[in-house]
């Protein structure tokens, strides 16, 4: 099995979350886009302290950033798969950093079970996929082997509902404009 990759040196503790933080969570699961404003008003508290809840979020590393989903195959990459890859022991952050640098790689998960390395890539078709795993992946000198089980239709789940109610669904970029949490 390959080795454990712990929490960086600069990642402060976690800190317990409370019932606003968790709520301000969720309602940026479910659309990224919310303004402070918005934020602040549907989980009761002044727009400076949203602010400062988000910022702490996001400086304590619990919010990692803002994306938008998309639908790969309307975006051409029509050809999607998850990768299994056996890896040499101990070879874990050089093949991660290897993995990060293929195109099309977008999720890499060290796990435990009969393979080491589960990896998702999007591709615009299936020779292109064929390319990257039999030249790029097997290159790499670290992989023992890999697995290929192509994707047939993909589903995206929405945040679980809670608290927070009568919020869009769409995700995007970031905080609206209209955010100065003095105002």
């Amino acid at each position: 099995m390959a080795e454990g990759g712990g929490r960086t040196e600069q990642t402060p503790p976690a800190r317990p979350l409370d019932a606003i933080d968790r709520d301000i969570l969720r309602m940026l699961q479910t659309d990224g886009r919310a303004s402070i404003r918005s934020v602040a008003e549907r989980v009761h508290v002044s727009r400076a302290n949203a602010y400062a809840r988000i910022n702490r979020l996001i400086d304590d590393g619990v919010i990692r950033g803002f994306s938008a989903r998309v639908d790969h195959e309307r975006a051409g990459q029509g050809a999607s798969a998850y990768i299994t890859l056996k890896i040499v022991q101990n070879s874990w952050r050089t093949v991660r950093e290897q993995l990060q640098a293929l195109p099309g790689a977008a999720h890499i998960a060290l796990v435990s079970g009969d393979f080491d390395v589960l990896l998702l890539v999007h591709t615009p078709d299936n020779r292109t996929l064929r390319e990257l795993v039999l030249t790029r992946l097997q290159s790499i000198p670290e992989v023992l082997s890999t697995r290929t089980l192509l994707v047939f239709e993909e589903t995206d789940l929405e945040p679980v509902p809670g608290p927070v109610t009568g919020v869009g669904t769409g995700v995007g970029a970031g905080l609206a404009a209209d955010d100065d949490p003095l105002q």
